[in-house]
Formats: C-alpha cells, structure tokens, sequence
C-alpha cells in the first residue's frame, strides 16, 4: 500500500509556514518523530494531527535546551549529530506526538528509537552544527511533508507553530 511520509521537527534555524526546501538540503533542527500513513488517508490528516498535538506544542514552546555531547548516528556512526541534553518537556512532546500518530493509525518509521528510547539531536549539516553547552529554545515545532505531491526530491512544511503563535 503506498504511503503518505510525514514527519515532525523543532527547527533550530528560522523558517516560514509553507516553505518548500530541497531533501538535500534541511535547515538544522530536532526530528521528534518520523511516521508514515497510508497514502489513501484523507487529506486533512495533517490538519487532524495538527489538533491533537497543538495544545501540547504550544505549551512546549518557548522550551530552552541545552546541546550536550556530539555523537555518530545512523550505519556504523557515519553521520554526525550533537545530543541535546534530556529536557522533561521535549520528552513529553515527543510522547504526546507518538500518541496522535498512533491514535490515527500511523507507522512510525523508527520504532527503537522512541519513547524511553528517544534521543533527540542535531545532525549536523554542511558545516553548520552547534556546540555542546550551546542554549536553544524550542521555538519552531513543524509538520512536515516529506514527498509533496509524491515528489521525493523536496519537503513542505505543512503546518508551522512558532512562539509568536503560542498565544494566539
């Protein structure tokens, strides 16, 4: 069955709703989780995970981490990343994101890596990485699609919370 690949980022560099960029070239952020849904599932999936997770978004908003050690991810520990520091809220947002994909009969792409076994991090990108000890606030949380019109080569930001928008 074909699938839908949606996932959700805290961006670290600015951004704008709808911005279309190139899969090659990501702005830095936080993966807080990676899902697929089934491509015959309503349009309006994203506006329904939208509302389930606003609430618990915007009440992480505005969250300061902190960047820890970096690290190796992925094959043999190819690619580069920093680690952020556990943060309660960070956690709980991820948690609660799990919760409204799984409430929808989503896939997550990485099923070891979530929960208890959430690891959020950096990676780093064409020479941009920030440095261990470094603050950053949680102040862009994005839905993000990752083959807009099944076009593989870009991704679109759906829906675009910001702290501007917290209150609002």
């Amino acid at each position: 069955m074909p699938m839908r690949n949606l996932i959700w980022v805290a961006f670290t560099e600015p951004v704008s709703p709808g911005l279309v960029f190139p899969r090659s070239d990501w702005p830095l952020h936080i993966t807080l989780l990676r899902f697929d849904v089934g491509a015959n599932v309503s349009a309006d999936v994203a506006d329904v995970l939208a509302d389930q997770a606003e609430a618990p978004v915007k009440g992480a908003l505005g969250t300061r981490l902190r960047v820890g050690e970096e690290a190796g991810f992925g094959h043999m520990g190819s690619i580069p990343v920093s680690l952020i520091e556990h943060n309660p809220l960070l956690q709980g947002l991820h948690e609660e994101i799990v919760d409204a994909v799984n409430s929808i009969g989503g896939r997550i792409a990485t099923p070891n890596y979530v929960m208890e076994r959430f690891r959020p991090h950096i990676s780093h990108h064409d020479g941009k990485r920030p440095k261990s000890g470094d603050a950053v606030v949680l102040d862009q949380v994005a839905l993000v699609d990752m083959a807009p019109e099944g076009d593989h080569t870009i991704r679109r930001i759906l829906r675009l919370w910001t702290q501007d928008t917290k209150t609002g």
